[in-house]
């Protein structure tokens, strides 16, 4: 009897198997077919905001100004999730790029004739084909040896910018560390996107840490703030990919580095594909704040404003989320 019972329980686990697989790779689909589907519509509506621009500028700005910046803001914001979907998916083939190249090959002379008859004689061919190279083709990414007390402090002062609206202040203590072997624009997507997501999670008048230190043989990045912190319903699916921590009505009115104005789900699950794609590690701890318990609680965005918080002091003892990056040493990774 319990032979038979163990037959069909492993039955049973080789179905889910086939299950979960065939999930996979349905789901491995999508995000690829998503990613070359959003790359020629965003080249083209880039192209045309450009043009209105231009065809505007005889208007008063107030006029038109604000409705291009809200299309811009919103056009960069899908830019964002072509570009999470390229790295999630960079190992798949591009078959996209390797037809058009095809046909660039095989009817060039064709297209150049085609193109001088409407718009005249130029070099026009080799335009085409250099856009077709930007957009579609697969980039080349080659790891380095970075320290990463400069990098990471570089980053910093680079970014400042884009949240000087907001009125959070950043301690940094970066010590130096061994360095690491990690492509440096794989490591500024990490970075970056670890620093947006401190910001857009911490009220106004809170604080954030960044800290680099040596850790044990290798190097440590870690990234804390004292914001709102996750529940831990949702700790556990934080880096599943295009999952998100609120509704999507809550942030798709919000520029970058607003607070809450995160929502894309990908930037964490990219993160994690990158650690163990380039041999570092990512960890998160992170603690909800008891006044706002709930994802459907609402924190007021502002210290000051919050009804439960007298101080400061009270707002960074209520929660917060911390993101550890570690790195074997250079010498290990190569």
């Amino acid at each position: 009897m319990l032979s038979v019972e163990n037959a069909r329980f492993s039955e049973e686990l080789k179905q889910a198997y086939k299950e979960v697989s065939s999930l996979n790779r349905a789901k491995d689909k999508v995000i690829n077919h998503l990613s070359h589907e959003l790359k020629t519509p965003i080249s083209v509506l880039y192209g045309s905001l450009r043009i209105l621009a231009k065809k505007l500028t005889e208007l008063p700005e107030e006029t038109w100004k604000p409705t291009l910046e809200r299309a811009q803001r919103n056009l960069e914001r899908i830019l964002e999730i072509q570009h999470q979907t390229d790295d999630i998916m960079r190992e798949r083939q591009y078959k996209t790029y390797d037809l058009l190249s095809l046909i660039l090959e095989e009817c060039a002379d064709e297209l150049e004739v085609l193109i001088a008859e409407e718009v005249g004689e130029g070099p026009f061919i080799e335009r085409v084909r250099e856009r077709v190279e930007e957009i579609f083709a697969p980039k080349e990414i080659i790891p380095e040896t970075i320290k990463l007390e400069a990098y990471v402090k570089k980053r910093l002062e680079y970014l400042e910018a884009s949240f000087s609206h907001r009125h959070v202040e950043i301690r940094s203590r970066l010590q130096p560390a061994p360095p690491a072997y990690i492509p440096r624009e794989v490591l500024q997507k990490v970075i970056d996107g670890l620093v947006r997501n401190a910001v857009e999670n911490t009220p106004d008048q809170g604080k954030m840490e960044i800290m680099v230190h040596k850790r044990g043989i290798g190097s440590e990045i870690i990234v804390r703030d004292y914001g709102v912190g996750i529940t831990e319903e949702y700790q556990s699916r934080i880096f599943e990919g295009f999952f998100t921590t609120r509704e999507t009505m809550d942030y798709s009115t919000k520029r970058p580095f607003d607070f809450m104005a995160g929502g894309r789900g990908a930037d964490l699950l990219r993160m994690k594909i990158f650690s163990e794609r380039y041999n570092f590690r990512i960890d998160m701890k992170s603690s909800r704040c008891g006044f706002v318990p709930q994802t459907s609680d609402i924190c007021p965005g502002r210290i000051s404003e919050c009804d439960f918080c007298k101080t400061e002091e009270d707002c960074y003892q209520s929660g917060g989320t911390t993101f550890s990056l570690y790195f074997p040493p250079a010498s290990d990774a190569v």
